[in-house]
């Protein structure tokens, strides 16, 4: 995989939260549980940092049909769903640091 050079930026969404509220959120990741894809996302502060290591998730839909329309995010309501979308992010955060870790000893 050759690198493009533009530098890495790290995607974001902006959340407008049930009270009104903006959020500004890192995307970390996109999981696809179930044949439903569904969103990873860091809550950032204003200086664009997160200090709780909180992550939301949402229902995430892409329009296929049409890429200039804005992917919708749903609030996942049901628990157990909830349960399975963190478990599989679990596992997703597993196997990232496992690549890392791969990568830093090819480094050495």
């Amino acid at each position: 995989m050759g690198k493009n050079n533009e530098p890495d930026e790290e995607m974001t969404v902006e959340l407008e939260l049930e009270d009104g509220a903006k959020v500004t959120c890192a995307v970390i990741t996109i999981l696809t549980v179930k044949q439903q894809d569904y969103i990873a996302l860091l809550p950032l502060d204003e200086n664009g940092e997160n200090t709780d290591g909180e992550v939301w998730f949402y229902r995430y839909h892409e329009d296929e049909s049409d890429p200039n329309v804005e992917p919708e995010l749903t609030y996942i309501e049901d628990d157990e769903e909830y349960e399975i979308v963190a478990d599989a992010f679990d596992e997703y955060l597993d196997n990232a640091e496992f690549d890392e870790l791969i990568e830093e000893e090819d480094e050495a």
